[in-house]
């Protein structure tokens, strides 16, 4: 039933344009209650601990400028969250993932930005979800392969190191989604010279484009 629920997501009903769902991480208010990291797992995680400092204002402005492309290219797109707060459900990744589930998207884009303890530390990596039976098995396939375009695409338009692809187990708003997943760490916002252009208008842009260009190698129109 999950591996048909992928399939309907990625060939979207009556000739109408695939759904992209973008989910810009974090919020401004932390959440931490915690849930299930999977379907029936006893393992809990944070909901949302806040990100790095600055992050849910960048990460959402390149969703809004994602959106801009992908509806001028034709798309359909629903955000996770619009302004500040996220506020679908019980909040949390799992909400999250449910939000896109239910839109049946063809992809759920999360964007976000990374943070570290060593300010020397920079560029962008795509994280997609690890195999698991039962939980991943029916969407690692297609999430795979959407991280390897996206990625290529996020690269070229940004010129950013590359910090490459990686395969994560422990994503509670991977392992909830029954559509194709991945999630773009964009740049380091501890980092002095990238947090300042992952605030910057221009280079949001750049990657609203690469990411938009993944987008359409992932799921073209018709």
């Amino acid at each position: 039933m999950r591996t048909l629920f992928v399939i309907a997501a990625l060939i979207a009903p009556g000739g109408k344009a695939p759904v992209v769902c973008l989910d810009p991480g974090h919020a401004a208010t932390p959440n931490l209650s915690t849930e299930p990291i999977g379907p029936g797992s006893s393992v809990r995680k944070i909901k949302d601990g806040g990100g790095a400092p600055g992050e849910a204002v960048v990460v959402l402005e390149i969703a809004r400028k994602t959106r801009r492309l992908l509806l001028e290219r034709g798309y359909r797109v629903e955000m996770t969250r619009t302004g500040s707060e996220f506020t679908y459900g019980n909040g949390g990744n799992v909400a999250r993932a449910k939000f896109c589930n239910k839109r049946r998207a063809a992809l759920m884009l999360r964007i976000h930005a990374d943070g570290s303890t060593s300010p020397a530390v920079h560029g962008a990596a795509t994280l997609y979800p690890a195999w698991r039976r039962g939980w991943t098995d029916d969407i690692y396939g297609p999430s795979l392969r959407a991280a390897k375009l996206v990625h290529r695409q996020l690269l070229r338009s940004t010129g950013a190191l590359d910090r490459g692809l990686v395969a994560r187990r422990d994503l509670t708003g991977f392992n909830w989604a029954d559509v194709p997943v991945i999630l773009v760490e964009t740049g380091f916002m501890t980092n002095p010279r990238e947090r300042r252009l992952l605030q910057s208008d221009w280079y949001q842009r750049r990657i609203a484009r690469g990411l938009t260009r993944g987008v359409v190698r992932f799921a073209p129109l018709d």
